[in-house]
C-alpha cells in the first residue's frame, strides 16, 4: 500500500501533542496539581477551534493514558471523541500511574513508538505535528524527523527564564535542578529551536526576552499568534444573576463579604508567588481595610495527601494567614469546580474588585484573558505575556511581582480610582473580542500551516528528494526489504541493475533498508557511487546506529535503548592486553562500536573474549566476521536487534521483513521469524544456518541471489523467476 499524504487543497489532519497533566473534554480539573493548568485549557480550546474550521478535516490531541485509582477513570480511556472531527487520543507512556512532568523524561521514547503504531492503524499521516511544552516537544521532534512531517512547537513555559526567576527568589540551584530537571528540559528546548519548522508564541516579548536567552534562535521561524478565550463561558456581571452557591462558597470565609475582592486563581506552586501576594496583603493595613483577598489555589481534600511541593506552598500559605492574622479577610476554598470559575470572575467584577496574577514569570496567562472577558480589571507581572495583553486591552496595571511592596501599591492604586476601574472594565470587554478570539487565532494559524506546507515541498524539491521520499514510507508500508551492502547488494553489476529496477517498481509499497558494518558516511558514499536509491532506513556500524532516508535522520530512541549498560572506555581498557587485536582507524570507531582488526592465529577465540569481558563485569556483544574483523557493541546492539527494534517501533511484523546477507555479522538478523536469504557467495561462517526455518540459501550470488530469494518467498512484485536469476 502506498503512503497516503494530502495535497494542499485537501482538508488538513493536525496532530497536537500535550503529554503531561490531566486532559479531558469536559470539567477540566485545573489547579489539581502543578501540571494541570492553562496549557490544558489552551490545547483543548485549540483542538476544538481547529476542528470547527472548514479547512481542517481532522484533529487528534495526543496525550498520556493514565490508569490510577487516585484520578478519574476517564483518563484511562484510549479515545475520547470531542466532535466528528476532533478526538483526544491517550497512549501509554511509562508506568500506569499518574506522574508529574519532570518524571516523564525517561519514558518519552515509548510515547514516540506508541504514536507510530497508532498512525499505522489510521493508515494516514498528519499534515503537521504541533507539540506543546518541552516534553511533548521531544516526542514531536522525534516524530517529525522520523516521518518527514513539519513540526510546530509552542513552549508555554520555558526552562531558562523559569530557572532564572527561581534563582532570583533565593532558591538553591541544586534544589531547583532536583525538582524541575532543568538541564534535560533546556537541552530539549535548544534542540526544538534548531529543528522545529515553526515556533508559535503568544507575545513578541516571549520571542525577544525569553527565547532570546537560548542559543539557536532564528527569528524567521517565530510567529506571534495570541490564543483566544471562550467568550461563551466568560461574560460580565450584569448580564444575569450570579449563582448564590458561588457567593456562599466565598462569603463563609469573610467577615465583610461585600468588600471588593482581590481575586487570584492559580496552582499551588512556588512560581505562582502566592506567598509574595499574601505578604503584600498582610503587610498593608490599608489594603486589608479596602478589600478581601480570595485565593483559589488548586483543589485539595487533605494537604498532607498532596505532593511535597504543593504541601510546602499551602502549609506556608496557611501559616502566613495566621502570622498576619488575616482570618475573616482571606477566603481560600478547598474546591472550586471549573464550571463555576466564570461565576467567580463575575462575582469579583460585581464587587468592583481586581484580578491579580502574581507569578514570578508568566509566558502568557490565560486567566488574564478570562478576567478581561468578565469585565474584571487585572494586575499582572511586568514580564512575559502580560505586557502584550495590557498593551492590547488597556485594562489594568503591570507590577514587579518580585517586590511585595510594589504588589501592594499596585493593588491599592487599582482599587482607589472608581472611574478608571470602570474604564478598564469596558476596555477589557471590548479588546478581548478584538484581539483574543479562537476563530481569529485559527485563521492566522492555518495561513502559517499552508505556507509551511508549500515551503516544505519546495525544500524537498531543492534537495532533489522525491515527494514520496520526503515523507517516510515506513508507517504505511506492508513489507520491508533489508540487505547487507558489501558482497550482497553490491558485487555484481548486472544484478545490481536488476535489483534497482525492483526497488523502483516497489517504491512506497515496501521499505528499503541496508544493514552494514560500514559507518553511515561510508555506507552513503558507496551507495551513491553505485547509483543505488537512498534507503528508507540505514542500519550501520554493525547495528549500533539507525538512520532514516535522504536526511539521515538519527533514531534517538535506538541510541537511548542500546546505551543500557554500555561502558565504552572500560571495554577499551579491558581489551588492551588481548593479543591479536589492533584498533581500526578512527573513522571506523563510533560511540556504540569499537572495531578491531583481528589476527585469527594469535587472538583468543570469541568465547574466550566474551568470558574475559564477563569477568570484568562488562556487558557487550562480540561479533567476528570475515576472519579479520572483530566488533564490540552494546549488549542490546546488533543488526538482528536493530531489525527487531524496527519491527516493534513501526508496527510491522517480523515475518514481513525480507533480510539478505553473506557473512558472520549477518547471522543474527538472518535467524528468527524473518524471510531470510543467504546469497550464493556467502562466507563459511553462515554454513551452520543451513536447514534452519525460513532461511533460504540461494544458488545465485550477490544481488541475483537476493532476487532469487524474493522469488522463493513471492516477495513484492516484478520479481524475476528462479530461472532468470540462475544465470548468475
Amino acid at each position: 500500500m502506498r503512503l497516503k499524504t494530502n495535497q494542499p487543497s485537501e482538508q488538513l489532519y493536525v496532530l497536537l501533542i500535550s503529554v503531561h497533566g490531566l486532559i479531558r473534554g469536559e470539567d477540566l480539573e485545573l489547579g489539581i496539581d502543578a501540571d494541570t493548568g492553562g496549557q490544558c485549557t489552551y490545547v483543548l480550546e485549540l483542538t476544538r477551534a481547529l476542528a470547527n474550521h472548514a479547512q481542517v478535516g481532522r484533529v487528534d490531541l495526543l496525550t498520556r493514558l493514565i490508569e490510577d485509582s487516585h484520578v478519574s477513570a476517564e483518563y484511562g480511556q484510549s479515545e475520547e471523541r470531542l466532535s466528528d472531527q476532533a478526538r483526544i487520543i491517550r497512549l501509554p507512556c511509562g508506568p500506569r500511574r499518574y506522574l508529574r512532568k519532570e518524571s516523564l523524561w525517561p519514558h518519552l521514547d515509548q510515547m514516540v513508538d506508541k504514536c507510530l503504531h497508532y498512525l499505522r492503524q489510521q493508515r494516514r499521516l498528519p499534515d503537521v505535528i504541533h507539540s506543546h511544552y518541552a516534553d511533548a516537544g521531544y516526542v514531536g521532534r522525534q516524530l517529525s524527523m522520523l516521518l518527514g512531517i513539519p513540526l510546530i512547537h509552542t513552549g508555554h513555559s520555558l526552562g531558562l527564564p523559569k530557572r532564572e526567576r527561581l534563582l532570583s527568589s533565593g532558591r538553591k540551584p541544586s534544589a531547583i535542578e532536583k525538582q524541575f530537571n532543568f538541564d534535560r528540559r533546556v537541552a530539549e528546548e535548544e534542540a526544538l529551536l534548531r529543528d522545529a519548522a515553526l515556533i508559535v508564541t503568544s507575545t513578541r516579548q516571549e520571542v525577544e526576552l525569553q527565547y532570546g536567552m537560548y542559543a539557536h534562535v532564528d527569528g524567521t521561524r517565530f510567529r506571534v499568534i495570541p490564543p483566544g478565550t471562550n467568550t461563551k463561558r466568560f461574560s460580565p456581571a450584569g448580564r444575569r444573576p450570579i449563582a448564590p452557591s458561588v457567593e456562599q462558597r466565598i462569603s463563609r470565609f469573610l467577615a465583610q463579604p461585600k468588600k471588593p475582592m482581590i481575586l487570584c486563581i492559580c496552582r499551588p506552586e512556588v512560581r505562582k508567588n502566592i506567598k509574595g501576594l499574601l505578604q503584600a496583603y498582610g503587610s498593608d493595613a490599608e489594603l486589608q481595610k479596602r478589600a478581601n483577598l480570595v485565593l483559589v489555589a488548586g483543589s485539595r481534600e487533605d494537604i498532607r495527601q498532596l505532593d511535597k511541593a504543593q504541601q510546602a506552598v499551602l502549609n506556608e500559605l496557611l501559616l502566613d494567614i495566621d502570622r498576619y492574622d488575616l482570618w475573616g479577610k482571606v477566603a481560600i476554598p478547598k474546591h472550586f469546580p471549573q464550571e463555576d470559575i466564570p461565576e467567580l470572575y463575575r462575582l469579583a467584577a460585581k464587587s468592583h474588585g481586581i484580578f491579580i496574577n502574581a507569578a514570578f514569570t508568566e509566558p502568557f496567562g490565560l486567566t488574564l484573558l478570562e478576567a478581561a472577558a468578565s469585565g474584571l480589571p487585572i494586575i499582572a507581572p511586568d514580564d512575559g505575556g502580560p505586557r502584550d495583553i495590557l498593551s492590547n486591552c488597556h485594562n489594568g496595571l503591570l507590577t514587579d511581582t518580585l517586590d511585595s511592596e510594589a504588589i501592594a501599591e499596585s493593588l491599592l492604586s487599582a482599587l482607589s480610582d472608581k472611574k478608571r476601574w470602570q474604564q478598564w472594565a469596558r476596555n477589557g470587554l471590548l479588546n478581548i473580542k478584538r484581539h483574543y478570539t479562537w476563530a481569529g487565532h485559527v485563521t492566522k494559524y492555518l495561513k502559517e500551516v499552508r505556507h509551511l506546507q508549500r515551503k516544505h515541498r519546495k525544500n524537498l524539491r531543492k534537495q532533489r528528494i522525491a515527494l514520496h521520499r520526503g515523507v517516510s514510507t515506513m508507517p504505511m508500508a506492508d513489507y520491508a526489504f533489508i540487505t547487507d551492502i558489501d558482497n550482497t547488494l553490491l558485487g555484481h553489476r548486472e544484478g545490481q541493475l536488476r535489483l534497482v529496477d525492483w526497488l523502483k517498481d516497489n517504491a512506497g509499497g515496501a521499505v528499503f533498508g541496508v544493514a552494514t558494518g560500514r559507518p553511515l558516511e561510508s555506507a552513503m558514499d558507496i551507495l551513491r557511487k553505485n547509483r543505488i536509491p537512498i534507503p528508507d532506513v540505514l542500519i550501520t556500524s554493525v547495528g549500533s546506529e539507525i538512520h532514516y532516508g535522504a536526511r539521515q535522520t538519527p533514531d534517538i530512541g535506538w541510541a537511548n535503548h542500546i546505551r543500557h549498560l554500555w561502558r565504552r572506555d572500560d571495554v577499551l581498557r579491558a581489551l588492551e592486553a588481548i593479543p591479536g587485536l589492533v584498533l581500526q582507524s578512527a573513522e571506523n570507531q563510533r560511540e556504540f562500536k569499537i572495531s578491531y582488526l583481528a589476527t585469527p592465529d594469535v587472538m583468543p577465540g570469541v568465547d574466550a573474549i566474551k568470558q574475559h569481558l564477563h569477568r570484568a563485569h562488562l556487558h557487550a556483544q562480540v561479533i567476528y566476521s570475515h576472519d579479520e574483523f572483530l566488533d564490540i557493541l552494546p549488549i542490546r546492539a546488533s543488526k538482528g536487534h536493530a531489525i527487531r527494534y524496527l519491527a516493534y517501533k513501526w508496527g510491522l511484523p517480523l515475518n514481513r521483513f525480507l533480510v539478505a546477507g553473506d557473512s558472520g555479522n549477518d547471522s543474527e538478523m538472518l535467524s528468527g521469524d524473518t524471510m531470510a536469504v543467504v546469497v550464493g557467495n556467502h562466507s563459511h561462517e553462515l554454513a551452520e544456518l543451513k536447514g534452519q526455518h525460513n532461511i533460504y540459501f540461494a544458488q545465485a550470488g550477490y544481488a541475483f541471489g537476493i532476487l532469487e530469494g524474493m522469488a522463493h518467498y513471492q516477495f513484492g512484485k516484478a520479481v524475476p523467476s528462479p530461472a532468470e536469476t540462475a544465470m548468475a
